[in-house]
């Protein structure tokens, strides 16, 4: 089948079987522009819960597909690619977890929301990029808090906050731990009125020289918003798609990567989604979310108790 033609067939079997297609930012131009939705993954999660629609499918990685469906779970939740992970989630297993847990018993769990349903389930509170500062700002600064998974983001907020009293996983994305902080120095040279803007789970050396410090979602609204021309994006490159559609009188530069001259640092995990699988996993309806009721349960309400938070 040519492009097109597997193009028109997801087309047809979204309309057949009342399914949606939701990709996150950081997947390929192909896949995105199949995609009812786009966004990061908190937000694409929300929208499964509320679209109507029968059918799911998590253009994205594993734990991004675990969320949709424990925020929808009386709906089929489809990956097409469930062996995706991510170098962060996988950085933190829930058993580890709970052996910190009860080495510190009584501090609250905060935990991004870039982890698996066994760590949310074991979470107080889940954040995202975008709100992990008002979500440890909305706990007593008396209060401990164990911070999951991400240590840039952890070190970030700590620095923001000046709270001394939180334990920081030692966790890490690998994508966005291999920017360089000379190249993009050296692109910054070259280009004077670029504003640099830069995902919190990087180095907190790069997070230093930023002129924007946010999530996805945040550096889309950067950029709309900035009366800046060009922009040097320190984040995956997926994103890049979404900024030339929305903004295509403006410029971005993908920021390089240590031991490389140019720029695209790509998450290989969400360029693993295809138009092909995703194609046969809405053929076959497979392969599909199931998750354990309890665990569910558990990890929905450290998601609702962040969404409380105003």
């Amino acid at each position: 089948m040519t492009k097109q033609e597997i193009r028109n067939r997801i087309e047809q079997l979204k309309r057949e079987k009342s399914a949606v297609i939701l990709a996150h930012y950081y997947t390929t131009k192909d896949v995105q522009e199949i995609a009812d939705f786009l966004g990061d993954s908190l937000a694409l999660s929300v929208k499964a819960r509320d679209i109507d629609a029968s059918i799911i499918l998590f253009a994205g990685v594993n734990f991004m597909a675990e969320t949709a469906k424990v925020l929808s779970p009386n709906k089929k939740v489809l990956i097409p690619v469930p062996e995706a992970g991510c170098s962060l989630a996988e950085s933190c297993e829930a058993e580890a977890l709970a052996r910190l847990k009860r080495q510190y018993p009584e501090h609250k769990v905060v935990s991004y929301v870039n982890t698996s349903v066994g760590v949310k389930a074991l979470t107080d509170v889940c954040c995202t990029s975008t709100n992990a500062l008002k979500v440890v700002e909305s706990i007593p600064r008396e209060q401990p808090i164990i911070f999951a998974p991400d240590r840039n983001l952890g070190s970030y907020i700590q620095k923001i906050t000046g709270r001394d009293n939180m334990v920081i996983w030692d966790g890490a994305c690998l994508v966005h731990e291999e920017f360089s902080l000379e190249g993009i120095l050296r692109l910054r040279a070259e280009h004077p009125e670029a504003k640099v803007v830069v995902h919190p789970e990087c180095k907190a050396e790069i997070v230093k020289i930023a002129d924007y410090v946010g999530s996805t979602a945040g550096i889309l609204d950067y950029c709309k918003e900035s009366n800046a021309e060009e922009f040097i994006v320190v984040t995956e490159s997926g994103i890049l798609v979404e900024l030339e559609r929305r903004l295509p009188a403006k410029r971005f530069i993908p920021a390089p990567t240590i031991g490389s001259e140019g720029g695209c640092n790509e998450c290989h995990y969400m360029k693993m989604v295809t138009l092909e699988n995703i194609l046969s996993c809405l053929e076959q309806e497979s392969p599909e979310v199931i998750l354990d009721e309890d665990v569910r349960k558990a990890a929905e309400q450290s998601i609702l108790n962040m969404v409380a938070i105003r």
